[in-house]
């Protein structure tokens, strides 16, 4: 007997039965939904189509720039000193979608049509460009992406040091520049040196190498000389681009990495004028980035033009002469251990720069090199040649007057130091008025006029006792006539001189140096600095802003005229305020240096020079200092110095000239042959501009 009943499947017949209708409804809820869809599908195409087709369809528009040609400087006569030769070029403009993948495509097929033979590719440059050609990781990581990058140049440069082929450096330069360039700006790959067969095999293949394209460049170019370089200064490649340590500075500006800008003296510090305004183009893009239309907005504007105060012949005559009287020096065994020499000719009734010369020397070498900013950036202790404004400041401070100006010729004697004197003999003169002393260059006057200024106590061979304001005194004179202060000429990076300490290591005022300083002897000056404190008094009594550039303006289209915007107007900085009998015992004393007949005087050998000239001579002693070690030598030398104008009653030139470190054994008159050249030449050059040379 089963205790087991058999399934007839009866129980299972309701599920069964319901399967077909749910199956139904599902099918019907999938319809509902498809009709759904395809209404609002017909709705968005009746009402909504055209919207979404003009988006698809949508442009986009961007602009365009290109550089322009740099302003150019002429001289005061109308010479080009700098100007833009033109030169065909290679160029690339970056597109708006433009991937590194195909920059290093673009790179590497130009490379089997130009060379680049005169750079080399840096370890980043290789890295990066070795990176371009490798698939980037898709990995995740918690580093940033320059983090990355920078581990992956690390590990190719410390690493795998790639060894690259000739043409490869050549892809690598040209993947760096393509590379650096902004959106939508034109940059040149390579212009110098570009050859005929380079520019045709690039215009056969410019259809394989997107964004590359055959066009113009301009390079400065000197012809009138490169003496005159270094005032002028210098321009960066497209490849340099724009200066490091000032870039978000010019990026701000609107400029593009690969731009050139004016990296020194006048091409730095006349930048925004000499750039010109860039030629602007509108450029119209589709959704896929393609450009579709450019059009010119805005042609540009080349920049503005300069006009120096400097005549290039005379500058080059100035040069000559300075190098001609340096040569002498060394020839005659007195330079050997000179630093250079510098010579500066200026207006003293504007400012305006008429020469600026200046030669380095490398005593370990014997290399000689033009450095005309040297008399702007480079300052010696220049010796008596500022006796004048030592004169100038007992005067206005009615220490002496012009009626009762004699001073005992007593030479100075400090406990425990050398005698201080003059370098004539002790007890040639009993006494000495002002402009005998600034004849014979008498320190012992200048020293003696001190000690009453700054009411000093002093006892020969006993003790001397300085008031604390003794430096300043004498500094705030100097100053006066713009000796050891800036003069605000426009070129970038003039100094102020250097000072001398004031005090010794306990606080004590260094009474011996406050009479080194009254002859001299201790604080440097830069060469621009004496020749407007000459400018003063020549000039009656103005310290006047020296200048090099008289105008600004534009040049025509044609190159030959030049059409002025801007002169610029003669500034004055002080005023001295000495009465008119004070300064004539001053150019008294300055015209009997050059046209005295006491035998000490110390520029006798100028007396028949025409025109007639005012001057003061300068001895200073100086050690010679070795550039390579940065130490100073017991090597005792002298800087020989010379400053006037000319001529002596109606002021036309006032110069500066300074030989530094001169063997004083071997001392030659090289200041005053110097000093007679630059003006002989300029009145030759000048013939019937001036209607006296009294």
């Amino acid at each position: 007997m089963s205790y087991f009943r058999k399934n007839s499947g009866t129980g299972n017949s309701s599920q069964t039965a319901n399967t077909p209708l749910r199956m139904k409804i599902l099918v019907g809820v999938i319809l509902i939904l498809f009709a759904a869809l395809i209404g609002q599908l017909a709705y968005l195409q009746l009402f909504y189509g055209s919207r979404f087709s003009a988006e698809v369809n949508a442009t986009d528009e961007n602009t365009m720039t290109k550089s322009v040609p740099r302003g150019v400087m002429y001289d005061s006569q109308g010479r080009v000193l700098v100007g833009n030769k033109a030169e065909n070029a290679i160029t690339y403009m970056r597109s708006l979608s433009t991937t590194s993948k195909e920059m290093y495509k673009v790179a590497n097929t130009l490379s089997n049509y130009i060379k680049i033979t005169d750079e080399k590719p840096t370890k980043r440059q290789i890295a990066d460009y070795y990176l371009a050609a490798l698939p980037k990781s898709q990995k995740k990581s918690s580093l940033s992406t320059s983090e990355i990058n920078d581990n992956e140049v690390a590990y190719v440069e410390n690493t795998l040091k790639p060894s690259l082929t000739s043409q490869e450096k050549t892809a690598a330069l040209l993947y760096n520049m393509m590379s650096g360039a902004t959106t939508l700006s034109t940059i040149n790959l390579k212009s110098s040196g570009l050859s005929d067969k380079e520019i045709a095999q690039v215009g056969e293949h410019l259809s394989s190498m997107p964004g590359v394209g055959i066009g113009t460049d301009w390079n400065r170019y000197y012809p009138n000389g490169s003496s005159i370089k270094s005032i002028i200064g210098s321009v960066s490649t497209t490849k340099t681009g724009l200066p490091r340590d000032n870039l978000q500075y010019y990026l701000v500006n609107g400029y593009s990495r690969n731009d050139r800008v004016g990296i020194s003296y006048l091409e730095k510090e006349y930048e925004a004028l000499l750039k010109g305004t860039k030629a602007s183009y509108k450029v119209t893009s589709n959704s896929r980035n393609e450009i579709t239309k450019t059009k010119q907005v805005y042609k540009g504007q080349s920049g503005a033009s300069l006009k120096l105060t400097i005549d290039a012949k005379y500058q080059a005559a100035v040069t000559k002469a300075l190098k001609q009287q340096f040569n002498s020096a060394l020839r005659a065994g007195a330079a050997s251990l000179s630093s250079g020499a510098y010579a500066i000719a200026m207006n003293p009734n504007t400012g305006a720069i008429l020469a600026m010369s200046g030669i380095s020397h490398d005593p370990s070498t014997g290399k000689i090199t033009d450095n005309a900013l040297g008399n702007i950036n480079q300052s010696f202790v220049m010796g008596s040649v500022v006796k004048g404004a030592q004169v100038a400041g007992g005067l206005i401070n009615k220490v002496i007057t012009p009626t009762n100006n004699t001073l005992p010729d007593t030479a100075i004697y400090l406990p425990g130091t050398p005698v201080k004197k003059s370098l004539y003999p002790t007890g040639i003169f009993s006494s000495l008025t002002a402009a005998s002393a600034l004849e014979v260059s008498s320190n012992i006057y200048m020293m003696q006029l001190t000690l009453r200024w700054v009411k000093a106590s002093y006892v020969a061979k006993q003790y001397i006792h300085m008031p604390d304001t003794a430096f300043e005194t004498l500094r705030n004179n100097f100053a006066m006539f713009g000796l050891g202060q800036k003069t605000g000429i426009d070129l970038p990076g003039e100094s102020s001189g250097i000072q001398g300490a004031s005090t010794d290591s306990n606080g004590i005022i260094l009474s011996g140096s406050v009479l080194d300083e009254s002859y001299g002897n201790y604080d440097a000056y830069t060469p621009i600095q004496l020749v407007q404190y000459i400018s003063t008094i020549a000039n009656g009594g103005y310290r006047m802003q020296p200048y090099v550039v008289q105008s600004i303006g534009r040049t025509s289209s044609d190159g030959k005229h030049f059409y002025t915007y801007y002169n610029k107007k003669p500034t004055v900085q002080f005023k001295i305020p000495w009465t008119a009998d004070e300064l004539a015992v001053i150019k008294q004393g300055l015209y009997q240096v050059v046209h005295g007949s006491n035998a000490w005087g110390t520029a006798h050998a100028l007396k028949n020079v025409k025109p007639s000239i005012s001057a003061k001579t300068g001895t200073a002693q100086t050690f010679y200092y070795n550039t390579k070690t940065k130490k100073s030598t017991d090597e005792e030398l002298i800087n020989e110095t010379m400053v006037g104008w000319a001529s002596s009653n109606h002021p036309q030139i006032a110069f500066a000239v300074v030989f530094v470190g001169i063997d004083p054994n071997k001392e030659g008159n090289y200041n005053k042959n110097m000093a007679k050249s630059m003006v002989t030449t300029y009145y030759n050059m000048y013939k019937g501009k001036f209607s006296s040379t009294n």
